[in-house]
């Protein structure tokens, strides 16, 4: 038969029995079988044959083959239904002539499970190929990693002397990166530091003379000029060969860190895809996967954890890993209402939770905040930043230490130096927050070095005095032979040389190099610290935020009769809880100080506009603190330095107590000894 039009099956002919076998003189199709109106182009049309004779010769001619020209034979006996797949079957008992296999439900359910099956398979070999890949890199990184010896003390018992003895060997460890050689200041021995002192005195004096002459002539001065940038430069070329020398020194050790990092998430998600794998029931259900593989990460986790402590490795941590991922499968099997209804419960309370902080006031505003509060970068970026910034504040300590061997050629220094620290998290939260996620150590330099210029400022300031000493000439009479002498002031000039350094505190620079978008993410992220509070734990970084609950306090009913102090009450308390932010000025952005009771006062009445603290006391009229109110305010001085006297605000509820944007916004008792030792004035806003 003619193959019809390729939007078509091939089809065959059906032939019902009971009219093929009394009427051969017309062929009957089935509808689904039956030609098109047309034929295709090119085609000749279908065109029925018809028996006008017994030996179908019409006309004399050469017989036309009949389609129903064939031997009757008895109609076979129905087939077992049993041994051929459900549906196979036509309606007189004979095989489905279209060929198609039909299988039952539960032979699809079993072919669906072994495709997902395999699927795993494959996918569980390519993660542990990736997490064999990780190791494998970490344990090189950790071999290239500077060692050294190690004495053990070791008891044992000796039994041909009947007595404990002690025996000493040998190991070696790996020294760790702060105790690194390069990493550390190069301490000079004595005699080194006295030839030290000895030729920066020279050099000192040797300049004082140059200053003294270069004035009468300009060749003199023009080559003195040229010496000093010439000395200046061979110290910043040292000083970058000192850092560049250090980075690739501690590359091993970064770069362990990072592939520790990618070989515990790969280990993760391998067991997660095994447990998918030999647990068919965990596929079809979501709930049930989110609760396995949260279950698995968090477990994962804590052996690594545990692994870390007593000396293990990673794949004895995977080993304990597996056994508990398959305790909680067995539990899956055994009780799988229950663990359904425990799943659902999590949703449910994931879901209250979500419009819990869909609900909260906190960057509400924010059309810019379209992602979470957890650090989107590596760990191992994160703390390699952190080291990174930390050995840009080693270098600039070292050369505030030896400024006046560094720097020579003055005749006294003097000091004014704020401390060179930061905040870890506020570096990170930075970063994070101008790279809009993730980011990689090697694309933050910039910005690492953005930051530290503008946060520390080192200045010099130099300063010449005329100044007097006493010189004594001694002359001979050639007449008499009498030696006489003769003392006289004779000027010259002393270089005094003032250094500054200047700590901005970075967490002040957001305001000034961020938009409000950014602004506003870096804020979410100093909220929560990343949702990363150990990454940075307070031994090791001692200047680390932490997370603290604000001090949630109860004020008096009769309080909140005054209209006025409920509307400033009710608007401040709304921000309980967000962190400060330097320059903060809206809930998006959060708030400081100032910045949060001028958006409290401008929503509950006045309209004063964004005030520094100093210019909120501008605008109050002075109280006593016998005469305070609650919905007054309450200035403080000196809580950091400025060229203001008033630093600080708060607002006060009374009984001693106020609300203000310390870290974070909370209440206060301002009966401590610190608000005490700070308290300035008490201050009535106009018209209240």
């Amino acid at each position: 038969m003619t193959a019809k039009s390729k939007k078509r099956r091939t089809g065959r002919l059906k032939f019902k029995d009971a009219e093929a076998a009394g009427n051969k003189d017309k062929i009957v199709f089935t509808k689904a079988d039956k030609p098109p109106d047309k034929e295709p182009p090119g085609k000749k049309p279908f065109v029925k044959p018809v028996s006008k004779a017994p030996d179908n010769k019409p006309d004399g001619k050469a017989p036309i083959p009949d389609p129903d020209d064939r031997k009757t034979e008895p109609a076979p006996e129905a087939p077992d239904t049993d041994i051929m797949p459900d549906g196979d079957v036509g309606a007189d008992g004979m095989p489905d002539p279209t060929g198609r296999l039909k299988f039952t439900n539960k032979e699809k359910r079993a072919a669906k499970e072994k495709a997902q099956t395999e699927k795993l398979d494959r996918k569980a070999v390519k993660t542990e190929a990736k997490a064999d890949k990780y190791g494998s890199k970490r344990d090189k990184y950790h071999d290239k990693q500077p060692t050294r010896k190690k004495r053990v003390e070791e008891r044992y018992f000796d039994d041909g002397r009947g007595k404990a003895k002690t025996r000493l060997r040998h190991e070696q460890e790996t020294i760790p990166i702060n105790e690194a050689k390069w990493n550390k200041p190069k301490k000079k021995s004595a005699p080194r530091k006295a030839v030290g002192a000895v030729a920066t005195v020279g050099v000192n004096k040797l300049h004082s003379k140059v200053y003294e002459a270069e004035n009468e002539n300009v060749g003199t001065q023009a080559a003195h000029k040229a010496e000093l940038v010439g000395e200046s430069a061979y110290r910043g070329g040292r000083k970058a060969t000192h850092s560049a020398y250090r980075f690739v020194r501690n590359t091993p050790y970064r770069r362990e860190a990072k592939f520790e990092v990618k070989s515990i998430k790969a280990r993760s998600k391998l067991e997660y895809q095994k447990a998918l794998r030999d647990n068919p029931n965990l596929r079809s259900n979501p709930i049930s996967r989110l609760w396995q593989k949260r279950n698995i990460q968090k477990q994962y986790a804590d052996a690594i954890k545990t692994a870390k402590k007593s000396g293990k490795t990673t794949k004895k941590a995977a080993g304990a890993v597996k056994k508990a991922g398959e305790s909680v499968t067995n539990a899956i099997r055994k009780n799988p209402i229950f663990m359904l209804k425990a799943a659902l419960l999590l949703l449910v309370v994931c879901m209250l939770m979500g419009l819990l902080s869909m609900c909260a006031s906190m960057f509400s505003g924010g059309s810019a905040i379209v992602g979470g509060t957890t650090y989107a970068a590596e760990d191992a970026d994160m703390l390699a930043a952190e080291a990174a910034y930390t050995g840009m504040e080693a270098g600039l300590q070292y050369e505030v230490n030896n400024y006046a061997s560094l720097h020579p050629g003055y005749d006294e220094y003097r000091y004014n130096l704020d401390t060179i620290e930061h905040d870890p998290y506020v570096l990170i939260s930075i970063i994070s927050a101008l790279h809009e996620g993730a980011w990689t150590i090697d694309e933050v330099q910039g910005t690492l070095a953005m930051l530290f210029e503008r946060q520390y400022i080192l200045t010099e300031t130099v300063e010449v005095e005329t100044r007097y000493r006493t010189e004594t000439s001694t002359y001979t009479d050639p007449e008499t032979g009498e030696s006489y002498s003769e003392s006289y002031e004779v000027p010259y000039d002393y270089y005094i040389c003032t250094v500054t350094l200047e700590n901005f505190n970075l967490s002040h620079l957001p305001i000034y190099i961020m938009g409000e978008d950014n602004l506003s993410r870096y804020a979410m992220y100093m909220a929560t610290l990343g949702n990363r509070p150990d990454l940075f734990p307070s031994g090791a970084y001692p200047n680390a935020s932490t997370i603290v609950a604000p001090l949630i306090y109860g004020i008096p009913p009769e309080y909140m009769g005054d209209e006025t102090f409920a509307a400033i009450i009710t608007e401040a308390e709304k921000y309980l809880g967000m962190p400060y932010v330097w320059g903060g000025y809206s809930p998006k952005t959060s708030f400081d100080c100032s910045g949060f009771v001028s958006y409290v006062i401008n929503n509950s009445g006045w309209d004063v506009g964004r005030l520094t603290a100093q210019g909120l006391y501008n605008i109050c009229t002075p109280v006593t603190y016998a005469n305070a109110k609650p919905g007054d305010l309450v200035f403080f001085h000196s809580t950091y330095t400025s060229a203001e006297t008033v630093t600080h605000v708060g607002i006060y509820v009374g009984d001693d107590m106020m609300i203000h944007c310390g870290n974070p916004i909370s209440y206060a008792s301002l009966s401590t000894s610190y608000w005490q030792s700070k308290l300035y004035a008490y201050g009535r806003l106009p018209g209240n």
